[in-house]
């Protein structure tokens, strides 16, 4: 690589290294494109088997993206081929972190002679911060929530107790469910470093922090984050998907007849994230809930470890419900049949990436969040008044099927409120959609890049 290049043509030469899940992987590689038609080198740094399963880069981008194979090393405990959380049960996900942290010494060898001007990491890997001090490469953590979710749990003052601390949750969330999440990512696990400390320690040795949001779409958070403990915030806007890129399966076709023959507006689909599968009872109870109301779904459903395919669902739900549902156990095209007209609803875990894609098709957000990052943004999509959160018991955050029917209902079949959470929807969708408006958050992150001055 030439180590003159960014200096002797006003291009950069950026290295991107997302945490080990396709909700980081994807947009990090959507980042990664967005820079190349930009003019500048990208080297994306994952695993082999993660490489292999990204979507093509743009065949005009492909010359100015460097894909960069790091051998995932083994760890006892951890399935043969796991390199991705979707591949792995939660409980071993201590183990894929194990697994990473074993990337530490070979990613710092490759950025020894990599010549970056810029290394983009998640929060996970704080040894690849101190990697790129090492080398003396600016180091830039990027953060794939919301500036609100951001806002909830990092931009609290000084004197302001934490929820573990102060064992209280937010209000809109009960206490126990709240203090039981801060644990989980304060636990330090088989590798001695909790998720927090990973986020503190990356974000001491990082000299910006990059949010995937616009003042647009969060003009209550945004303009609260201009720094987040003393470093710099660039946005580099919501980076809606393009369907240019994704990747095709055989079961594509199938799922899109059968959208083919619905009723416009008609489908509730249904689709929780690959990370934290729901429990068979959880599966149950949303199955139930789905068939009380009536109304159609396309669920793309992962299978709980260790579930059989005959218990996986109630007795004689698919039965009950053939003709106006499906339940698909393996992958489905989610761009694909979100843009699809029978589409009326998202019922969505609220990941970042998947809140957007919903929103960018004009979708009202039937919200079960599963996870630390994904209450905030329900929080946020509700004050919006473009989703309805499925009610959960206040104590150990269950579901049951007469919650999920009601959210799912107030959603689909109440046209009162139906109407208020669709206009809101439509809202947003035109802040997504707007290319020009979301484009120049890119240009404005290539130019803090380009004009950093340690």
């Amino acid at each position: 690589m030439d180590s003159g290049y960014s200096t002797a043509s006003g291009r950069m030469h950026v290295v991107v290294f997302p945490w080990l899940a396709f909700g980081h992987l994807l947009p990090s590689l959507d980042l990664t494109q967005r820079l190349a038609s930009r003019g500048h080198r990208v080297s994306f740094v994952s695993t082999p088997r993660n490489i292999s399963r990204l979507p093509p880069v743009r065949p005009e981008l492909a010359p100015l993206v460097n894909f960069v194979s790091l051998q995932l090393p083994p760890v006892e405990g951890l399935p043969d081929g796991a390199e991705c959380t979707n591949d792995i049960p939660h409980d071993k996900f201590d183990l894929h972190r194990d697994a990473f942290d074993g990337l530490a010494a070979p990613f710092s060898q490759f950025l020894g002679t990599a010549h970056a001007d810029w290394v983009i990491i998640d929060g996970f890997q704080h040894w690849a911060a101190a990697a790129a001090l090492e080398h003396k490469v600016p180091c830039a953590m990027i953060l794939l929530g919301s500036a609100h979710m951001i806002c909830t749990y990092n931009h609290r003052p000084e004197h302001e107790e934490s929820p573990v601390e102060a064992g209280q949750g937010r209000p809109a969330e009960a206490p126990t469910v709240e203090v039981e999440r801060m644990k989980l990512i304060q636990d330090k696990g088989s590798s001695g470093v909790s998720i927090a400390d990973r986020f503190s320690l990356t974000l001491d040795m990082c000299s910006l922090v990059v949010l995937r949001s616009c003042a647009e779409f969060e003009p209550e958070d945004v303009p609260l984050l201009s720094t987040l403990r003393g470093k710099p915030v660039a946005f580099i806007g919501l980076m809606p998907p393009s369907p240019d890129g994704r990747r095709e399966e055989d079961n594509e076709d199938a799922i899109v007849r059968w959208l083919d023959a619905q009723p416009a507006k008609s489908v509730v689909y249904v689709a929780l994230g690959s990370e934290v599968p729901l429990s068979v009872e959880q599966v149950h109870e949303l199955a139930l809930g789905l068939e009380l109301v009536g109304t159609r779904f396309l669920w793309a459903l992962r299978k709980p470890s260790g579930v059989s395919d005959a218990d996986l669902l109630p007795v004689g739900f698919e039965e009950r419900t053939r003709g106006r549902g499906v339940v698909a156990t393996n992958w489905v095209p989610q761009m694909s049949i979100l843009a699809h007209a029978a589409v009326g609803a998202f019922l969505t875990h609220c990941g970042w990436s998947s809140t957007i894609e919903g929103l960018l098709f004009g979708h009202p957000l039937i919200m079960l969040p599963m996870f630390f990052d994904q209450e905030p943004h329900a929080q946020l999509m509700e004050g919006k008044k473009a989703g309805v959160k499925v009610p959960r018991n206040d104590q150990d955050g269950s579901f049951d099927r007469e919650g999920v029917a009601a959210a799912v209902r107030a959603v689909m079949v109440e046209e009162e409120s139906r109407s208020v959470l669709t206009a809101s929807a439509k809202k947003l969708q035109e802040i997504i959609a707007d290319r020009a408006c979301q484009e120049k958050y890119i240009d404005g992150f290539v130019q803090q890049l380009r004009s950093y001055k340690d």
